[in-house]
């Protein structure tokens, strides 16, 4: 396995992409009928999301604290971050749901804090080249 020794700048972003991972997938989880009803989404959907963000946030804190981490790992943290960005731009263009104003300000908001988690991740990985003792 290609083993690395994250940046700092890697180490925190993937620290930060935690915490607003796991604080929009509770609020996602806890609120989920008020936010339907204000964002105009469908409640399943926060619902899951929300779930699927937790796990998602705990493996991003894991590798935040690791001191060594496979490069493959952190590609899969960014494919996944654009696979959001493609869903939350699909709930805005398509037809499967109909986003309130608060809606569509909830995605754009998304869209944005996300792709730029991934910039400095991709940034971060690019800046991580030391390999880990660990692969040896």
């Amino acid at each position: 396995m290609n083993m690395f020794r994250p940046s700092t700048l890697l180490r925190r972003t993937l620290a930060v992409d935690a915490a607003t991972g796991a604080a929009c997938g509770a609020l996602m989880v806890l609120a989920q009928g008020p936010l339907a009803d204000l964002l105009g989404l469908p409640a399943p959907l926060l619902h899951y999301a929300g779930l699927g963000l937790l796990p998602f946030a705990a493996a991003l804190l894991l590798m935040a604290l690791g001191e060594a981490l496979p490069r493959a790992a952190v590609w899969v943290v960014i494919a996944c971050n654009v696979g959001w960005v493609l869903g939350c731009l699909g709930l805005l263009v398509g037809s499967w749901a109909s986003p309130t104003f608060l809606g569509q300000a909830f995605l754009v908001v998304q869209i944005v804090v996300v792709l730029a988690l991934t910039e400095l991740e991709f940034m971060g990985l690019r800046r991580s080249g030391t390999p880990s003792l660990a692969a040896a």
